[in-house]
């Protein structure tokens, strides 16, 4: 008896060990739905508090909540970086013609003007494990003011590894742009790096237009991975516009959080609007 005790025991503290450490071995087999909303019905955004504004309540029309709670994260909500009190930054949700020609819910987020780093990004924080494979998709239409003359830039969207900001180089960040080049030619940019000013990996597209002014579909895909086996993508209309095949990260550090969102860059002022946004983990049926 004691030794049929032991041995179930043994087996409980194995599957245990599995469900931490190895959560390939149990995920679905099919891609599985982690969020997805389109600001219907029943979302708000609150008022400021520590810096925040943390979009709440349930999606009428999907049935999830905000904030976005994936990879063990415990908080999310839309940073104001350096907002001069208020007034250099805005964001709130908007009743607009979307995507489809009718009318729509999407978050409106605007950078007035700069006084150092002015930003507010969407941050998923805290993220308590990294992804085996992480797919996040929204629609998202930009002014057509910003960019305009050579060597402008704005990020769209990043994440950042725990060791980053730290300035020991053994940090990792992975983003992308819309920027202009020396001749003000708009292009793409996605990018893996140690620091701004260290990139590990660039990939430049000037093929695919870049898409002011209209809705356009943003989407980016992650295999984590410490070696050569790793993959990272982001596509524009579900069309893969860069790519990248090794490391997701540096040095082995774990993902700390996510910027679902961003408004931040070098041209002002500069807004946009995001709707309908998905998060899977792994590539959805009928997305590549």
């Amino acid at each position: 008896m004691k030794r049929l005790i032991l041995c179930f025991l043994c087996i409980v503290v194995f599957l245990a060990a599995c469900q931490k450490d190895d959560p390939l071995e149990i995920r679905p087999s099919t891609p599985q739905l982690l969020f997805k909303s389109g600001f219907e019905e029943g979302t708000f955004i609150s008022d400021i508090q520590d810096n925040y504004q943390v979009i709440r309540g349930t999606d009428s029309e999907t049935d999830f909540t905000w904030p976005i709670r994936i990879l063990g994260s415990n908080f999310a909500g839309i940073h104001r970086i350096q907002d001069d009190n208020g007034p250099a930054i805005d964001n709130y949700l908007e009743n607009i013609t979307g995507r489809s020609g009718t009318e729509t819910t999407a978050l409106f987020q605007r950078v007035n003007y700069d006084i150092g780093v002015t930003q507010t990004p969407y941050q998923i924080n805290n993220l308590k494990k990294n992804p085996i494979e992480l797919y996040m998709s929204y629609w998202m239409k930009t002014d057509d003011t910003s960019l305009n003359g050579p060597d402008k830039w704005r990020a769209l969207w990043e994440f950042k590894t725990k060791n980053y900001n730290s300035n020991s180089g053994n940090g990792f960040r992975m983003i992308s742009f819309m920027a202009t080049d020396s001749e003000g030619e708009l292009y793409w940019l996605f990018q893996g790096d140690r620091t701004p000013t260290e990139p590990i990996w660039q990939v430049v597209n000037k093929t695919v237009p870049v898409i002011r002014n209209e809705w356009f579909k943003v989407s980016y895909y992650i295999k984590w991975s410490t070696t050569s086996d790793g993959y990272a993508s982001m596509s524009i209309n579900d069309e893969v516009i860069a790519e990248h095949n090794g490391p997701t990260t540096s040095n082995s550090d774990d993902m700390d959080f996510i910027i679902l969102t961003q408004v931040y860059g070098n041209t002002h002022p500069m807004h946009q609007w995001v709707d309908d946004i998905e998060i899977w983990d792994r590539i959805p049926t009928g997305n590549d």
